[in-house]
């Protein structure tokens, strides 16, 4: 997913795809270290759509303004 896409998200949202992706990552690493998982750049992939919406929380969080600070 892009940043812009996650920008434009509450704060709700990005909490509740936050834990979904957390979810996906458990369930690729287990399949990883079970020699099952084929595509193994998903896992890079779902740790950088983590990566950026904890960046946007955090941007929110210094800004000050929360939900208001969606742009």
């Amino acid at each position: 997913m892009k940043m812009n896409e996650m920008k434009e998200k509450s704060d709700v949202e990005l909490g509740r795809l936050l834990a979904e992706l957390q979810s996906q990552m458990q369930d690729r690493r287990f399949a990883a270290v079970g020699r099952r998982l084929t595509r193994v750049r998903e896992l890079r992939t779902i740790r950088k759509d983590i990566a950026r919406i904890l960046s946007i929380r955090h941007e929110r969080t210094l800004s000050g303004n929360g939900e208001a600070a969606v742009s």
